[in-house]
């Protein structure tokens, strides 16, 4: 089983130091975005080559555990907080 403190990161110059899958550009926020739009994991795998189901397993469990941050910054970007980089 993966664990989100082994399988995410946040790196300053990177997506805005938001947490990622990884070391890639895939930021948790943005997989829980596609969550709460109805996107089922399949679903969500398919769209993005190279994640795996232990990719998502450890973004929902970083989300559990960290729901404020995970909010925020989805608040962030909806509002189109200045700055942001995808």
């Amino acid at each position: 089983m993966a664990t989100a403190t082994s399988w995410i990161s946040k790196k300053p110059g990177r997506c805005g130091g938001d947490a990622c899958v990884r070391d890639t550009r895939i930021t948790v926020w943005g997989l829980e975005v596609d969550r709460r739009l109805g996107m089922k994991d399949s679903e969500i795998l398919a769209a993005l080559p190279g994640l795996t189901e232990a990719d998502l397993e450890a973004a929902w469990e970083y989300v559990a555990a960290n729901r404020e941050e995970i909010d925020q910054a989805i608040e962030d970007n909806e509002a189109g907080e200045e700055g942001f980089v995808d």
